[in-house]
């Protein structure tokens, strides 16, 4: 892997990579001349016993402009400048114009209730030149070069002093609130392990200390005993709709062995593990006659320095879709009492995958 640091006139990071070397004569645009001065900040939610960030600028985001202004397609008239260069590369990652968090945060304000200022970091990771495409339809050496990137950005980002978690992840579709359709995901890096990754590792916790062994390894390796929810078995990655999923048509993609983290990842890792989310993808896509929309985050170990053998690298995907002809929605069990009604099973959806042929591009 290949990458070029480049600062941009706003004097946000960008951060172009390659399986090919780059030239070192590329600038960084930006659409603004001037920074952005962002200082998002927090507050404690009592009850909840968490932190909720604010940053009322991101009001001001771009929202799914017509292609003639899509900030994410390369420039090619500097009269009009988007967020990346033309030129031979392939992955582009900049810093965020609107975070969520920022480690310039500061001066919080005073309140009825504990606030902070909101310190993390936040990307914008391109997966390709090409506006019309789509994750699933990249190559798979592209997907490799991907999970490569996220390794970069989490030992890169983790080594700040102020950051403990590091979290990648796609939106994709309006319907899940993307606010660009140019192929793209995110990274929010948290100065502390967030609610949801935090009861999952505590969880993972419980068992290594019980088992001496992964939990999430001990659920693949059920799974594929089973084989009735199996989307993808390889030698090193597995794919498969949960036997506890939560929504309609929600995988879980990993790595078949203990790996904590995308940097831990070897080469016939990566490489399985790219085609397991690209199958998944592709059977996706299939399953609609339009984009199918879904959310994608992928889980690791904390950056805080410590070991943590209890924890496994995977992604879950949670597409809204219920059926082709019925949304499902987050309603009232799911947000007030936080527990998920469904009413589909998981082999049901599982089975409607497997049914889905696919050919990735080197089969």
């Amino acid at each position: 892997m290949h990458s070029l640091d480049l600062t941009k006139p706003d004097g946000r990071n960008l951060t172009l990579y390659s399986t090919q070397p780059i030239p070192a004569g590329l600038d960084a645009p930006s659409p603004f001349p001037e920074p952005q001065l962002a200082n998002p900040h927090l507050r404690w939610h009592a009850l909840r016993g968490e932190w909720v960030t604010y940053a009322a600028y991101r009001q001001n985001r771009t929202y799914l402009p017509p292609p003639q202004y899509n900030p994410l397609a390369v420039m090619l008239d500097p009269a009009n400048p988007t967020e990346v260069p033309a030129g031979p590369y392939e992955i582009a990652v900049f810093d965020n114009r609107f975070p969520a968090l920022s480690l310039a945060a500061h001066d919080p304000p005073v309140l009825s209730v504990p606030s902070a200022p909101a310190s993390g970091h936040c990307e914008v990771v391109v997966f390709t030149q090409d506006a019309s495409a789509a994750l699933a339809t990249l190559p798979l050496a592209r997907i490799e070069l991907l999970l490569q990137v996220w390794g970069d950005r989490t030992t890169r980002i983790g080594a700040h002093a102020r950051i403990r978690y590091v979290l990648p992840f796609e939106n994709r579709g309006a319907e899940v609130g993307v606010t660009l359709h140019h192929p793209h995901g995110q990274i929010y890096a948290y100065p502390f392990v967030p609610p949801v990754p935090e009861r999952m590792l505590a969880q993972e916790r419980a068992y290594y200390l019980q088992h001496g062994a992964s939990l999430l390894c001990d659920m693949a390796r059920a799974e594929q005993a089973d084989g009735s929810r199996v989307i993808y078995a390889g030698e090193f990655a597995t794919a498969f709709v949960p036997a506890c999923a939560r929504y309609p048509y929600e995988v879980w993609v990993m790595p078949t062995d203990p790996v904590d983290a995308f940097a831990a990842l070897t080469p016939p890792q990566r490489e399985d593990l790219a085609r397991a989310l690209k199958t998944v993808l592709l059977k996706y896509e299939s399953l609609w006659d339009r984009p199918f929309p879904y959310l994608m985050t992928w889980y690791q170990a904390p950056t805080d320095g410590q070991s943590h053998p209890e924890t496994q690298l995977h992604a879950q995907l949670l597409p809204p879709y219920r059926t082709r002809e019925r949304l499902k929605y987050l309603a009232g069990t799911e947000l007030g009492a936080g527990m998920f009604a469904m009413d589909v099973l998981p082999e049901t959806t599982a089975f409607e995958l497997q049914q889905v042929d696919v050919a990735l591009e080197d089969a």
